[in-house]
């Protein structure tokens, strides 16, 4: 990842199983000049199973439909369907990004559209085959943490480690924990791994979100971080930039009213606009760390501060003390700095009321 915010506008499943509606989000996302629009590839019924319910904040946001799975199958794209989208993201100057909830999908998309890289969701952090077998491709990892312990995620990054530094299968738990404690699996997990904070709750309160997390994962694994938005508006996600966050994401939709579980937490098509010029303006703003004066102070401190100058007139050969000298603008001459050093000290020639002291 570069120094700028990466921006990643989750079209997620609000496209509601509909092409052109998708085609129409990536669209929108290009218009807020995003740096990639993503996507969910699943097969449902390789994702859940036939009687797992729905999640709470599902049935809330769009009423109870059955099972997951007659939700799921709704709103699944399909391969062709997925052509057709990279294509059109290709065309508006947007990566288009996926992630893969079930091994076929995953093999999808780094075999057929040979993605670079693979945003995970926070259920697939325990999910250790389908970590191992994305650690294999050799790909570019996005990993949200949502749900998940600072011990869970260093049980998925073990996994990580074993399956970047080795193509054979790990013969117990153990043998994927000593991979994290070779160091080249250390370099493999900074160059290829960013982890996301994430709150999973949609939508989620502010008080519920915690983004000094961010400083948690960055200094217990020693990872890029980014953060992964859940909440209602703007704010949180633009405070994350200022946190450090390198990668963001946020859903969106063409239509917050659209029936669906993500489509009340999502940005619309101008709120998405007005995230993404926060964010670079942010970005831009938060500079190299270090305090120096900037390039464009310089012509003002020449206004803005002051010099020593004579409070009346001085003549040569008198002894500068308090009666005789003053601050005031313009900072072109001696420092008030040099107050203490000037005093008892005689003047070289003569000076007027008023006249900067050099």
């Amino acid at each position: 990842m570069s120094s700028a915010v990466y921006i990643i506008a989750e079209a997620g499943v609000n496209h509601n199983g509909n092409l052109d509606r998708a085609l129409a989000m990536v669209d929108a996302a290009a218009d807020a000049q995003v740096d990639a629009v993503k996507f969910q590839t699943f097969c449902p019924e390789a994702l859940v199973t036939a009687g797992a319910a729905q999640a709470g904040y599902q049935i809330r946001n769009q009423g109870d439909v059955g099972s997951q799975l007659t939700m799921l199958r709704r709103l699944v794209l399909q391969p062709e369907d997925h052509h057709a989208l990279m294509a059109h993201c290709t065309k508006r100057d947007v990566d288009f990004m996926s992630s893969p909830f079930d091994a076929g999908s995953a093999d999808f998309l780094v075999n057929d559209l040979q993605l670079p890289c693979i945003k995970l969701g926070s259920g697939e952090l325990t999910n250790g085959p389908l970590l191992l077998q994305l650690a294999r491709s050799g790909r570019e990892l996005i990993l949200s943490t949502g749900m998940a312990t600072l011990e869970e995620i260093g049980e998925a990054l073990n996994v990580l480690a074993f399956g970047y530094l080795r193509q054979d299968t790990p013969s117990e738990r153990a043998a994927l924990a000593a991979a994290w404690e070779n160091p080249a699996a250390h370099q493999l997990l900074h160059d290829r791994v960013t982890l996301l904070h994430c709150t999973s709750e949609y939508p989620c309160p502010p008080d519920q979100v915690n983004l000094r997390a961010m400083d948690d994962l960055a200094e217990h694994f020693g990872l890029p971080v980014g953060y992964s938005d859940h909440t209602l508006g703007i704010s949180v996600a633009v405070a994350a930039t200022a946190r450090g966050a390198q990668v963001l994401e946020k859903h969106f939709t063409l239509d917050r009213g659209l029936p669906g579980p993500d489509h009340v937490a999502s940005l619309e098509p101008d709120q998405l606009a007005s995230l993404v010029k926060a964010v670079r303006e942010v970005s831009a703003a938060l500079g190299g760390g270090s305090k120096a004066p900037a390039a464009v102070e310089a012509a003002n401190a020449v206004a803005a501060r002051k010099s020593l100058v004579a409070a009346r007139p001085i003549q040569a050969g008198e002894a500068f003390d308090a009666t005789n000298l003053t601050v005031k603008r313009p900072a072109t001459g001696r420092s008030p700095m040099d107050y203490w050093d000037l005093l008892g000290q005689c003047a070289a020639r003569d000076f007027a009321a008023d006249e900067v002291i050099e």
